[in-house]
């Protein structure tokens, strides 16, 4: 009888590779975020303290997710993230980098705050080489809240970073049961636990550990970019900032940030990006002066149009294309470390 199952096991370990048995290594890299947070009692969802909990409770709270991989914690930050500047997107990208390098790292989970949650996703989408699972997961509820949404959201995440049908499609971002695109997805609502969506679509969904894909995301990421966390230096990026659209602006407003000494300016118009007539010239005089200049909009859905509502190609700015506000200067930043032509911006944000 034992030579017989040692027979079998042979003759199965020739049809199925022994590493098809072996669970992929995650590691959760913790940087606060309501994910973390602890409110007064558990019917405060809304009013609550954000990056309370460390990294090695919120994994105790959800011992289902060692069935899915072997999982281990890093705590990088803890704080909320409203409060991330370039400074911490670096410090997280450069942690994030070190392990993917790892051999015996497959996958990674960042967690992290829904306020700029798609802006470190998006950073990390661009300047980290590697085709292994990268998923920015949070939460719109504390843990200690009912029905909190963060124990899913977590061990989903894990799933889809142990996941190796996940490898190579991009920096993703899970909340909800939904696999988003890190470029394409936005915070839309500030107290639902549907807060994130995507004008295009999530890439695919996530139930009970399992993942199912719909479409691919196009633009270029990750290991098909010209942007790498290794080649920057120091902790701080090409200072860009946006200013906000509306009725009745002031050109004040564009002039404190020259003397703050910003390098570009993202116009968060209305509509199709749109300027006002009597602002055109300080942007204009800004332009001149070497500040780049990049139309977006405050619209969340659609994209802007070059060369319509203002002539871009004779003023020398860019068009954010489909990109938000938020994600047009994380790219402005990125881009201005290696050009300050507007026509290679241009041709960056049509890529990216």
């Amino acid at each position: 009888m034992k030579k017989s199952l040692t027979s079998l096991t042979l003759a199965l370990s020739l049809i199925i590779p022994i590493s098809a048995f072996a669970k992929n290594n995650v590691v959760v890299v913790a940087t606060g975020g309501t994910i973390a947070g602890a409110g007064a009692s558990s019917t405060n969802s809304a009013t609550y303290t954000a990056a309370k909990v460390p990294v090695d409770d919120l994994l105790n709270a959800v011992p289902q997710i060692q069935n899915l991989a072997n999982v281990s914690g890093v705590q990088a930050l803890q704080i909320a993230s409203e409060s991330i500047t370039d400074k911490e997107l670096i410090q997280i990208a450069r942690k994030i980098n070190e392990l993917v390098k790892k051999p015996d790292v497959n996958g990674v989970v960042i967690t992290h705050g829904t306020d700029t949650l798609e802006e470190t996703a998006f950073f990390l989408n661009l300047v980290v080489h590697t085709d292994k699972p990268i998923v920015v997961v949070g939460s719109m509820r504390p843990p200690s809240a009912l029905s909190a949404d963060g124990p899913l959201n977590l061990y989903s995440a894990v799933a889809l970073a142990a996941s190796n049908d996940a490898k190579g499609k991009g920096v993703f971002v899970l909340m909800n049961d939904s696999i988003f695109a890190a470029r394409d997805v936005s915070k839309t609502i500030n107290i639902h636990t549907n807060a994130f969506q995507s004008q295009w679509g999530a890439l695919g969904t996530l139930v009970e550990g399992k993942t199912y894909w719909f479409r691919n995301s196009v633009k270029r990421h990750n290991n098909n970019s010209e942007f790498n966390i290794e080649n920057i230096k120091g902790d701080a990026l090409p200072l860009v900032q946006i200013v906000y659209g509306s009725d009745n602006m002031l050109p004040d407003s564009y002039l404190a940030l020259q003397k703050a000494g910003v390098k570009a300016i993202v116009n968060a118009g209305t509509g199709n990006g749109s300027v006002p007539n009597y602002i055109v010239p300080t942007l204009n005089q800004l332009q001149q002066q070497g500040i780049q200049v990049v139309r977006s909009s405050r619209v969340p859905q659609g994209f802007v149009l070059r060369n319509a509502e203002q002539p871009d190609d004779k003023y020398g700015w860019v068009v954010a294309h489909d990109l938000n506000p938020q994600k047009a200067r994380i790219l402005a930043a990125l881009a201005l470390t290696k050009t300050k032509d507007a026509k290679e911006i241009q041709r960056i944000f049509w890529e990216y």
